[in-house]
């Protein structure tokens, strides 16, 4: 049952990252993509306990879904940073030139 969850999770990121990089070439924007993956987190999450909870049958099982949401949250965070940071750095380029 473990492998089954790590094996959606991994699916729940990629697809979370590829809809983010979508987003990104659509508007150019990381805060929109970090924005679409936050998004994500919280559907997948609630997909990911839903099928939990119908596969494994027990009230606590919901915790096995919502483990997808917060390594989904962690990579939101994580594209977000990465938004701040090109910001900074493209502020301070167009103030060194």
């Amino acid at each position: 049952m473990t492998k089954f969850f790590m094996i959606l999770m991994g699916l729940f990121i990629v697809t979370s990252n590829i809809f983010g990089f979508i987003s990104y070439k659509k508007k150019r924007s990381l805060y929109s993509a970090a924005f679409t993956i936050l998004l994500l987190a919280v559907l997948f999450a609630a997909i990911g306990g839903l099928l939990a909870l119908f596969i494994i049958r027990d009230p606590f099982a919901i915790f096995y879904g919502l483990q997808v949401g917060y390594y989904l949250l962690i990579n939101s965070l994580i594209v977000l940073l990465i938004a701040i940071v090109v910001s900074v750095v493209k502020k301070y380029n167009s103030k060194a030139h």
